[in-house]
């Protein structure tokens, strides 16, 4: 119950820290003219959008790096901490945040096509670097439970194989979170639903300082989302919406309840799917689609939902499979 109310007061904290600094960042981005760029192929209502600050995922993990350092740090006078075991976790988000922001640099100021990024060719090997490291001191460091199945007692042992599974994990994951990024508050919303339903469950399992990582994140994400409900003020770009996925598939791998993401992360699993099998029935049709467009979040609002009805339906949704992802994990 303590531990409990622990992790509740650290998403408090972050939430005030990341609201009362939110108005300042927006108005430096809006300063150095840091403002989103739209795909030309975006449903036309979104063209509105165009010159809204962007990078706003530095919100997000500004915070997280504060109070999780700042916890660290009493470790010196003997006070409660977080834990070594989430300099991983917030390395991650690190490294993905700057790969991110990098990317959203490129799209702005880059010296190819505006709106183009970085290479997706030299993102995706980034990525796949980056997960490679982590999935090692995953499992050679911290020796991380490898898999918990529903309903079976004990920990199902995969050996070696974790290493490339995690790998696929994370930049998935990452990537996931990243195509879910295209309406005002869609990817907060299901990112922190998704970061509370871990925190649970490491609460569950005894893993407090994971727990406490996962509430400070969610506090930060509730800060980020006073600014980026619609109509938003801020877009986290690729810089949170990378860094997230990465860190929320490095909190699942670090519980060993990886195998109930899938539920978890409903929607943006749906949305990678959407994408491939729409790029496949293009191939093979010579040019039908199946989806108006895709990711298929544009595809409901071309069908004439309003964009907060898309957000709003597609996060209870995901609100109902964290439930049962986390009663799953529990069984």
């Amino acid at each position: 119950m303590i531990e409990a109310s622990m992790a509740l007061g650290l998403a408090g904290f972050s939430f005030m820290i990341t609201v009362i600094w939110g108005s300042p960042l927006i108005r430096i981005l809006r300063h150095f003219k840091i403002g989103d760029t739209i795909r030309v192929e975006s449903p036309e209502k979104h063209f509105t959008k165009m010159g809204t600050p962007t990078m706003g995922g530095v919100l997000i993990v500004l915070p997280v790096i504060f109070i999780t350092g700042l916890l660290n740090a009493t470790r010196l006078l003997g006070l409660p901490a977080i834990g070594r075991s989430v300099l991983l976790p917030l390395s991650v988000m690190m490294a993905y945040a700057a790969l991110g922001a990098y990317d959203d640099w490129e799209k702005l100021r880059g010296r190819q096509r505006v709106g183009e990024g970085l290479r997706a060719r030299t993102k995706f090997i980034i990525q796949i670097f980056i997960a490679l490291v982590v999935a090692f001191g995953l499992y050679y460091i911290l020796d991380v439970p490898q898999l918990y199945m529903p309903g079976v007692k004990g920990e199902f042992e995969l050996g070696i194989w974790h290493i490339p599974i995690a790998m696929l994990i994370i930049v998935t994951t990452s990537n996931a979170i990243n195509l879910t990024d295209g309406m005002d508050g869609l990817a907060g919303l299901i990112s922190v639903t998704a970061f509370v339903a871990y925190g649970a469950i490491a609460l569950i399992q005894g893993q407090i300082f994971i727990a406490r990582f996962s509430f400070t994140v969610v506090g930060a994400l509730f800060g980020f989302l006073w600014f980026n409900v619609y109509p938003a003020d801020l877009i986290m770009g690729d810089t949170g919406s990378l860094s997230l996925g990465a860190t929320l598939a490095v909190i699942a791998l670090m519980t060993g309840q990886w195998g109930v993401l899938p539920l978890v992360v409903i929607i943006p699993a749906s949305e990678v799917l959407s994408v491939v099998l729409q790029v496949v029935y293009f191939k093979i049709t010579g040019g039908r689609r199946i989806f108006k467009m895709a990711p298929f979040h544009y595809h409901f609002e071309l069908l004439g939902w309003s964009e907060p009805q898309v957000v709003q339906r597609f996060w209870l949704i995901s609100l109902l499979f964290a439930i049962i992802g986390i009663a799953f994990a529990v069984v």
